[in-house]
């Protein structure tokens, strides 16, 4: 006779899933197979006042702008406000090792046979299997069910690196900008790739944060979404800023970063004319930043992620606070967000645990 007992869902105690809102959290309706044996941390954004359902049966905290002021004080300066980038103050407050983080327009999506895709599953398989950022492996994750490394990677780097960074993808709206978004209105993402593969070091890539997944005690202090929305001069680069910076940490403390599996199904896209005004400055910028991030070079006495974050900071201020003012304050805002992470997990401070090989040569 089978057992009745189903099985332990993986990382059960050692994963948070941080969803930022403005609205019922009706979606996780649909997720509730996945998702109920977790624990959640929602982060509500803009008005306090406002009561946000949460379906039953759900394990939860809840967290709105009075509770991140009466938390982090002065220091909550730091987080955005009417952005979803305040979702990283989710980060800073779990006390687990791994996070998952999903926006409240995303739905569970289903693979070409039909089958609904587990995407919390997914995202645990690639953190928990290492990454490949030295040698590209033409065969994707060579770690997968049915893969290996082919002819020619060489034996030394058989053993990968461990993964800090898990980025999934998106069917049905894909994630465009906004002149995208304008040109191509009706323009939908229906190709299902069965593939997971590392970013190669020395390559960066435009990071999303709504299909995201990452070892928070490996990089958590630089999944620092910026100073965007309400008062700020740019909104839409959060998760963009957040992966620029932990792409080059990552490469700097030799981690790795994967993209492509898992898929959810993305099922509203926002609207083109108010992204274009929340990018505007951010479309000219890019191509100062890109550069910026592509040329740093982090010194070899950093070899913890705060430490990697705080030399950031400085070379954001000295090389684009010329761009715009804003980086002045941005800069100023990353140093702040590591001192309010390191006053809230003071054991991590304590130890900044470099990495057993240091940074990467």
């Amino acid at each position: 006779m089978a057992s009745s007992v189903s099985p332990t869902p993986l990382l059960k105690d050692e994963l948070d899933i941080v969803i930022p809102t403005i609205r019922n959290l009706d979606f996780l309706e649909m997720w509730r197979p996945f998702f109920q044996p977790y624990h959640l941390i929602i982060v509500q954004d803009g008005d306090p006042s406002k009561k946000i359902n949460v379906p039953e049966g759900f394990d939860y905290e809840l967290y709105n702008r009075n509770d991140i002021n009466r938390i982090l004080g002065p220091k909550a300066s730091c987080i955005s406000f009417k952005d979803s980038a305040c979702r990283c103050f989710g980060y800073m407050v779990s006390k687990k090792k791994y996070i998952y983080t999903i926006d409240d327009d995303c739905f569970v999506a289903k693979d070409p046979s039909g089958k609904e895709i587990n995407a919390l599953q997914q995202h645990i398989k690639n953190l928990l299997s290492p990454s490949t950022p030295y040698f590209f492996n033409t065969l994707y994750d060579p770690y997968a069910e049915g893969a290996d490394f082919v002819r020619g990677y060489p034996f030394s780097l058989r053993e990968g690196a461990p993964t800090a960074v898990s980025h999934g993808l998106w069917l049905n709206i894909p994630d465009y900008d906004a002149p995208t978004q304008l040109v191509k209105p009706r323009e939908r993402n229906t190709r299902y790739v069965d593939a997971v593969l590392t970013i190669p070091k020395g390559t960066l890539f435009p990071m999303c944060g709504m299909n995201l997944a990452f070892d928070r005690e490996l990089i958590g202090p630089a999944m620092y979404f910026g100073l965007m929305g309400d008062g700020q001069p740019i909104g839409r680069y959060d998760d963009m800023w957040a992966g620029w910076c932990t792409k080059v940490i990552c490469d700097h403390l030799g981690l790795g970063v994967k993209t492509g599996l898992p898929y959810i199904w993305h099922s509203k896209a926002s609207n083109p004319f108010v992204n274009l005004k929340k990018e505007y400055k951010g479309i000219f910028w890019q191509e100062e930043l890109i550069p910026f991030f592509q040329s740093v070079s982090l010194p070899k006495d950093c070899t913890s992620v705060q430490k990697c974050y705080i030399e950031l900071s400085k070379q954001v201020k000295e090389k684009l606070g010329k761009v715009d003012d804003y980086f002045n304050k941005l800069a100023d805002a990353m140093v702040t967000w590591i001192e309010a992470w390191d006053e809230l997990n003071p054991s991590a401070a304590k130890s900044e645990a470099a990495l057993p090989n240091g940074p990467a040569k």
